[in-house]
């Protein structure tokens, strides 16, 4: 692979936009100016490059974790507040990832962004039932008949069969921790509005086996490497 080529795969603009960035001497490697756009590079694992005095790492495939903040919507084109996009470099968007299902504007925590289509497609696929775990505030305090409610399910409104929720725990009296296996349109709200209550805060916790990491600011973002891909595939420790 040429570097002009491995800035166009990591979305650093188009071709010629690539070409010149090299060409200006923008980029170095291994502390090294390159400034020949067909120099041909061995691309291995670990492989990492400057442009400007930034720091990148080459990804054959981006798989990102973002800490979502309330006031964001999952969109490229959003209608009524900023997109999660603007929290990300723009060489993500440039490379065409995207959001992993959607969290609502008012939602926060956990969001997957990738580039890899079939990755998109695993972790939003119904059929796939990966489980999904959130922290759920609510307006009245948490009885048993509620979780009850949730862990036998609740028919949703417009819906033929019962939404149920693979583990309802209440955390405190304000407090449950649901998962869920579906990602039906504000399924959680919903869930727990039939059930008898409100839900003031929404928050995403987990994804797979892949938990939120508690380093991780407020809008802020990661890399996930080869362990954190296979904790998602991993299904969450549901006991009470």
């Amino acid at each position: 692979m040429d570097l002009e080529t491995l800035l166009f795969s990591q979305g650093f603009g188009s071709r010629r936009q690539c070409r010149g960035i090299v060409a200006e001497g923008r980029v170095r490697i291994a502390g090294v100016v390159r400034d020949d756009p067909h120099a041909d590079l061995s691309v291995t694992p670990g492989l990492e490059f400057e442009v400007d005095d930034h720091l990148w790492p080459y990804r054959e495939k981006a798989y990102i974790a973002l800490n979502k903040p309330a006031g964001y919507e999952c969109s490229r084109d959003p209608q009524h507040h900023l997109s999660v996009f603007h929290l990300l470099p723009p060489q993500f968007v440039e490379r065409g990832v995207q959001s992993v299902g959607r969290l609502d504007q008012d939602t926060t925590g956990l969001l997957l962004l990738s580039d890899d289509g079939a990755f998109v497609h695993a972790f939003t696929s119904p059929k796939r039932k990966v489980p999904k775990v959130y922290l759920a505030t609510v307006r009245h305090p948490l009885d048993d008949a509620q979780l009850s409610k949730l862990r036998e399910g609740v028919l949703l409104h417009g819906e033929s069969k019962p939404s149920v929720a693979l583990a309802a725990v209440r955390r405190d009296e304000w407090l449950v921790e649901l998962t869920v296996l579906e990602g039906k349109y504000h399924q959680v709200k919903r869930m727990v509005a039939a059930a008898g209550n409100r839900v003031e805060k929404l928050h995403r916790e987990r994804v797979g086996g892949y938990a939120l990491p508690g380093t991780l600011a407020e809008g802020a973002w990661r890399w996930l490497d080869e362990a954190d891909l296979a904790a998602l595939r991993r299904e969450p420790d549901t006991t009470p």
